[in-house]
């Protein structure tokens, strides 16, 4: 009995489409994925677009309108597996980094005025597991192309794809990169989730943090480090809560008030 290709969608909401782009410029694997599975649906790469059960869903953006949150819903009731890619789907990405503060509606009331908008009801940008079951996080603005490659082709094997829990740190260390922020540099690498080969520190570059928060940081001490430095309170704030969204955005709630105090 011939084993079936696994049916797979891919689906783009709030963002640059940057994520979906990086998977069409797998040029040389790109043949290879197609034959390897069946792509039941992706807009920017066919035309023949189906709806339908899925085994595997790789959604990329963040949830910003109604139409949106409504669309997530079904696309996971019809998936056995859903994956987040990119920094927007996995924590709100650079839209959500003030979510919470109360403030959306005054920003979003500058960009529109009175305009009646009536395609769909617009909503403070959130990440997808704040809708629906998220079952793995691809993270990266956009998502590297090997890292998702490597985790299609063990989805294909039918074994769960591993992706670093640890923070850009290490992948300094592994290069022997002098630490940015010894240099006087800003730097988020101590709170970035790894994966991207620590690219920026490598060319003298801090980390912005565009891989999102590692699973495990401790982003009072960050911050105080900072501060010691000499970096202005609300200029670390914005620093950390950039690519943070969602996620990060919890973790801040006290040093902000906090902050707000002093």
């Amino acid at each position: 009995m011939t084993k079936q290709s696994p049916k797979v969608g891919i689906y783009g909401f709030t963002g640059c489409a940057g994520d979906q782009l990086m998977i069409l410029n797998c040029e040389d694997q790109l043949v290879d994925l197609f034959g390897a599975t069946e792509i039941r649906s992706f807009l920017m790469a066919k035309s023949d677009n189906h709806e339908g059960e899925l085994d595997v869903a790789f959604v990329e953006g963040s949830i910003s309108t109604d139409h949106q949150e409504k669309k997530l819903i079904d696309i996971r009731a019809r998936s056995k597996v859903l994956i987040a890619i990119g920094g927007c789907a996995c924590v709100g990405g650079p839209q959500a980094m003030m979510v919470g503060d109360g403030k959306w509606e005054e920003r979003f009331k500058k960009v529109y005025g009175n305009a009646k908008i009536t395609v769909a009801k617009a909503n403070e940008a959130k990440p997808l597991d704040a809708v629906v079951k998220v079952d793995m996080y691809i993270p990266g603005c956009p998502i590297d192309k090997t890292e998702f490659l490597s985790a299609v082709s063990k989805l294909v094997a039918g074994k769960h794809p591993y992706l670093y829990q640890f923070p850009v740190c290490n992948e300094c260390r592994w290069k022997e990169n002098p630490c940015i922020l010894y240099a006087g540099k800003f730097c988020g690498g101590p709170l970035t989730k790894a994966g991207c080969g620590a690219i920026c520190p490598t060319l003298g570059l801090p980390c912005v943090g565009c891989w999102g928060p590692t699973d495990d940081l401790n982003v009072s001490s960050e911050y105080q480090l900072l501060k010691e430095k000499g970096y202005d309170p609300d200029e670390i704030m914005k620093k950390l809560r950039k690519f943070g969204g969602a996620k990060l955005a919890e973790l801040v709630k006290d040093i902000e008030k906090k902050g707000a105090k002093a």
